[in-house]
């Protein structure tokens, strides 16, 4: 009765809302004039017709984010737009990235979370945020008479040479300006969701208008300045281009996202050829994504190749544990994260794009290997990013060995991942369940849930307290009988194999098909199916190093809780002591809570509690873990020593100390920098450094009576710095940062020679950076005794 009731109650939710568009192919859509030309295997459901139930983490994480999108004023978001319009402005704009080169993707992201939460809560307060917002962008748009809307520093300079051939790029520079075509491509998909998801016809108009001086712009570049320009990040331009083409069914926009097609990563991804070492990751995975669609329009070969192939590299050869991929934004080898893991893996937005392309993929060949992904990644990154007390939302996801996770500032950051973030939180119904090319139904994601699945008139609920529990259990609402396959996902992990019960009676003659137990019947008014998959503790191994593992249940991820200050970087984060590598013999459930276990006698120096990655917050934590024997763990209390001393003996050798990043040693050394010089912190250390040949410099102590020398400490992530180091204008040193072991720092010594500092007391030290190059990242300067 419950669950009929559920049912009921729900109908009145379904009927408020207008029609809405997921990016993947569904079975009809009034609102696309172009169709998909390849046979489509499965359909997405309308994101109006799947609402979450119960009040687990996802319920808690959408209920954050909803709050906080409506604590955000469009008009300081609006700020810019105003302000390059002509018009007058109606609040101060944000900080963070949107006072900066990439003002205005923030607004794209905000539209598209809008419209998606006005479809998953029902509440008109969302719509009539996104109603304002295009009947303001429509103004600006007007205002200017170009068809062109934004708030880009610089933007009609920058495009305006790019129309005229006068083309100069680098990996996130247009023409002076910070990756302008990927703002262009947020504001369009947001235009383009508020058309979708709230019906919204100006937001198709303004965007339409802003796809016509794309092609005005375009419309005179040849075949190498396109390339060159190409160069520069530009978002998703061709997928949003192809979604244009696919609701109008004008093929100029078509053609016009051809355009965004470059030769560098594209050309050989359609040739099977990986090129993702040493690239960008979210640079590009947008590309795969605009081409899956291009498929879908089109038929052609090479998009395809480029979409599957993208996502098998990806998912098989550079992702973590958790989901996510790349290490500081950037991709490594194929197979090699062992010396990768950092406070800046698993940037949130590169697993936010992951997720759009495999429900493409999915569309065209399901299986349980692309929905065995979907779950690990939501659940692992994409749920692990939030905060689930404030709803802020991480920009890296890191997985360093003791280290913690960093939390966007409401108002005052309005990075890639913050946009990205907002809609991440609103539309976790959307993979849920899929509807079969031959009518049957998929259940990929046991999450608490009711689906409207209107081809056949039936409704389906799902209760659940999965993970917590290793159950699911559904109930079908038809008001006659009805026949169809459902095919509900067989984990990866669930190695002992999953029953289900229909009606209280156990099925055992279904059959399994790519990762899915089909059940073939005729589903009467209230039938009950019943699911249990029994879960087991077990590792996962890096894929270049057998002995460091990360600790999974089920589909969860665990962390090792390290409490709320910075553990020693050398003793202070655990290791597993054991030969034994079976983790059932030394991790132990804890009786309260099924998702929370207990080392036993292998944590060195100490056992720890493990708890889901995506509950761990605000601590420090351990989600990879090194094994060691006896004699391995012996040598790491001598490093241990053996660094202790050395940092003793530099204290009682040090004359000065600068603290470089913080505010007050700044002031008190006398900081002097140029305009594009940063602060930063890694591993708890604050840090310095000064970009495109620029420079930064301070007042130290010195003593004449002895030698002295600069000792200045890096960071073995760092591998692009190039600079000199100068001690009263005379240079003393050059340094180029090639790299070391990931997350350990390392000092440099620079001697001064004697006549520098002859008769004085203090000098100036100086970090420049030679032409085009970084200077730093600096994490301390000290002037030693020699």
């Amino acid at each position: 009765m419950k669950r009929l009731a559920i049912i009921l109650s729900l109908a009145c939710l379904w009927a408020v809302n207008s029609t809405a568009q997921s990016y993947a192919p569904q079975k009809t859509d009034a609102k696309f004039k172009v169709k998909p030309v390849v046979g489509m295997q499965a359909y997405a459901f309308d994101l109006h017709d799947v609402k979450l139930l119960g009040s687990g983490p996802f319920r808690n994480a959408m209920d954050k984010d909803s709050a906080y999108l409506l604590r955000i004023d469009p008009d300081r978001l609006l700020a810019r737009f105003y302000e390059h319009a002509g018009l007058p402005t109606k609040g101060e704009a944000y900080g963070g990235w949107e006072s900066s080169g990439l003002s205005g993707h923030t607004l794209g992201h905000y539209l598209s979370a809008c419209s998606m939460m006005y479809v998953s809560t029902g509440n008109k307060a969302f719509k009539d945020k996104v109603d304002y917002l295009v009947a303001q962008l429509a103004r600006c748009q007007e205002a200017r008479k170009t068809g062109y809307v934004g708030g880009i520093p610089e933007e009609d300079s920058i495009f305006g040479k790019v129309a005229r051939g006068q083309i100069r790029t680098g990996g996130f520079d247009l023409n002076g300006g910070w990756s302008p075509w990927y703002t262009v491509h947020k504001i369009m998909a947001g235009l383009l969701d508020a058309y979708l998801y709230t019906d919204n016809q100006q937001a198709l108009k303004v965007d339409i208008g802003l796809a016509d001086w794309t092609a005005a712009t375009l419309k005179n570049l040849d075949t190498a300045q396109l390339q060159r320009m190409l160069k520069c990040e530009y978002g998703g331009m061709n997928d949003v281009l192809a979604n244009i083409y696919s609701i109008t069914g004008n093929k100029k926009y078509l053609d016009l996202s051809y355009k965004f097609y470059d030769d560098f990563v594209m050309k050989p991804l359609s040739e099977k050829i990986d090129p993702m070492t040493g690239k960008h990751s979210n640079t590009n995975v947008p590309k795969a994504i605009g081409s899956a669609r291009q498929y879908e329009l089109t038929g052609n070969k090479g998009d395809s190749t480029i979409a599957d192939f993208f996502w098998d590299i990806m998912v098989h050869q550079r992702t973590y544990v958790i989901g996510g991929n790349s290490n500081y934004e950037y991709c490594g080898a194929p197979g090699k994260l062992n010396d990768a893991l950092s406070d800046n893996t698993c940037e949130t937005c590169n697993t936010y794009n992951m997720l759009k392309l495999t429900r493409h993929l999915f569309c065209w060949q399901p299986s349980g290997k692309l929905a065995d992904f979907y779950e690990r990644a939501l659940y692992n990154h994409i749920l692990a990013s939030q905060n689930p007390e404030t709803g802020m939302m991480c920009y890296f996801v890191p997985l360093r060995m003791g280290t913690r996770k960093e939390f966007s500032d409401p108002f005052n950051t309005f990075t890639c991942c913050v946009g990205s973030g907002m809609e991440n939180h609103s539309k976790y119904s959307e993979a849920i369940y899929f509807q079969g090319r031959d009518g049957s139904l998929y259940v990929n994601l046991f999450i608490g849930s009711a689906l409207n699945w209107k081809d056949k008139g039936i409704q389906v609920i799902q209760n659940t307290e999965y993970p917590a529990r290793p159950e699911t259990h559904l109930a079908i609402k038809t008001s006659k009988p009805t026949a169809f396959a459902l095919r509900i996902r067989h984990p990866w992990w669930a190695k002992q194999g999953m029953t289900v019960k229909v009606n209280g009676k156990e099925v055992k003659d279904a059959k399994e098909e790519n990762g899915y137990l089909v059940i073939n019947r005729k589903w009467n008014n209230l039938d009950k199916i019943d699911v249990n998959f029994p879960m087991a503790l077990y590792s996962e191994p890096m894929p270049d190093n057998p002995n460091r593992i990360a600790l999974l249940y089920g589909p969860v991820v665990l962390a090792g809780q390290l409490g709320d200050t910075m553990p020693d970087p050398v003793y202070g984060t655990p290791v597993l002591l054991t030969d034994n590598h079976d983790v059932n013999s030394w991790a132990k459930q804890n009786g309260s809570n099924p998702l929370v276990f207990n080392l036993k006698n292998v944590g060195k120096p100490f056992d720890v509690t493990l708890q889901p990655f995506y509950a761990t917050y605000n601590r420090y934590y351990n989600v990879y873990w090194d094994y060691f024997t006896n004699e391995e763990w012996t040598s790491r209390e001598k490093e241990y020593e053996a660094e202790k001393k050395r940092a003793q003996e530099i204290e009682r050798a040090t004359i000065d100390v600068m603290r470089l990043g913080e505010m007050q040693p700044e002031r008190d050394h006398n900081l002097h920098a140029s305009e594009k010089s940063y602060t930063g912190d890694a591993l708890g250390r604050t840090s310095r450094e000064a970009r495109d040949g620029g420079f930064f410099s301070f007042d130290m102590k010195v003593d004449p009576s002895v030698p002295n020398a600069v000792l200045a400490t890096y960071i073995g992530d760092d591998k692009r710095g190039s600079f000199e180091i100068f001690v009263d204008d005379v240079k003393i040193g050059s340094q180029e940062l090639t790299g070391g072991a990931t997350g350990k720092f390392y000092d440099v010594e620079y001697p001064i020679p004697a006549s520098l500092i002859a008769g004085k007391t203090k000098v100036v030290v100086k970090f420049q950076g030679l032409p085009g190059k970084t200077a730093g990242r600096v994490f301390g300067c000290r002037i030693i005794r020699k």
